[in-house]
């Protein structure tokens, strides 16, 4: 996974802040531990590479939840990220895909639907995590990032993701851009980064042509105007580990062990995130058994 890196920025003696990263790798480990289809992989990809942005926008110990369900064929699209670059992320459906749009492009909008929200939840270490939600506009993912922090974050941005499939339903390219205008931004300023976000190709297609995060933000943002402040790896990553599973079943109480080792003799749990599978025999069960007692 040494491909995959974010950088953050400023821009115009700090009137614009920028982020940009490449999640190729990132979004293929997703892809390979879930099956998804063309369809299913973009919309997942293009969450995880927004999710790993607002990540990097944290400090610390802090992470976020993000979650997005447009009513679509889909289901939800589950994604959480922290402030090191690590991100993990899920589909309910992930076989999921539909003939290519108009624009010829997979169609996002189709499978995750305009029917719903994206909602966001931090955890920025107080008793109750913070959510913000808004209502999807476009089911396209990149706009509804845009929505959700121009409207919770009171900040003016451009999100922009991008994921492209290979025939063999593995991923070619994937990755992203968050632009912030940040207060007293200068109008002409403003005009240019609109301008070139025109003319600009697709970020799927920098990504593939083997631009770096810093040439893409260099590409949105003009040459000369960048000041490049740091680097950092992003990789998927999950939480999950035998020892947490086997924490969860011993909460579960003596009483539910017991039943689990007379019923099926075994235990098997699955992390929705990686697909991890994690197997308890009966001998397992009735240590787990002795230390819930």
């Amino acid at each position: 996974m040494k491909n995959d890196y974010l950088v953050k920025a400023l821009a115009y003696d700090g009137q614009v802040r920028a982020y940009a990263a490449r999640t190729t790798e990132t979004v293929g480990e997703a892809q390979r531990r879930h099956y998804t289809w063309p369809t299913a992989s973009a919309a997942l990809g293009r969450s995880m590479t927004a999710s790993v942005m607002l990540g990097a926008m944290m400090k610390g110990k802090e992470k976020l939840t993000i979650k997005i369900n447009g009513g679509g064929p889909l289901g939800t699209i589950l994604v959480d990220a922290n402030a090191h670059g690590e991100v993990r992320g899920y589909v309910s459906n992930p076989q999921t895909h539909f003939d290519l749009n108009s624009k010829g492009k997979l169609d996002v909008r189709r499978a995750v639907g305009t029917e719903g929200t994206l909602s966001v939840s931090k955890d920025i270490g107080l008793l109750q995590p913070y959510v913000g939600q808004v209502p999807i506009i476009s089911g396209e993912i990149g706009e509804d990032f845009t929505n959700y922090i121009a409207n919770s974050e009171q900040t003016p941005s451009s999100v922009g993701v991008g994921v492209i499939v290979n025939p063999d339903n593995s991923i070619q390219a994937s990755g992203g851009f968050i632009i912030q205008l940040l207060p007293g931004t200068e109008e002409k300023v403003i005009v240019g980064i609109e301008e070139r976000l025109r003319e600009i190709p697709t970020i799927s297609k920098m990504v593939r042509d083997g631009m770096t995060p810093e040439e893409i933000l260099v590409a949105v943002l003009g040459e000369g105007n960048v000041k490049f402040l740091d680097t950092m790896p992003v990789n998927f990553q999950c939480q999950c580990s035998r020892e947490r599973i086997s924490n969860a079943i011993q909460s579960l109480g003596s009483e539910e062990i017991q039943d689990m080792i007379e019923t099926d003799g075994q235990a098997e749990a699955q992390c929705h995130f990686c697909n991890e599978n994690y197997r308890f025999s009966k001998e397992n069960l009735e240590e787990l058994l002795k230390a819930a007692i």
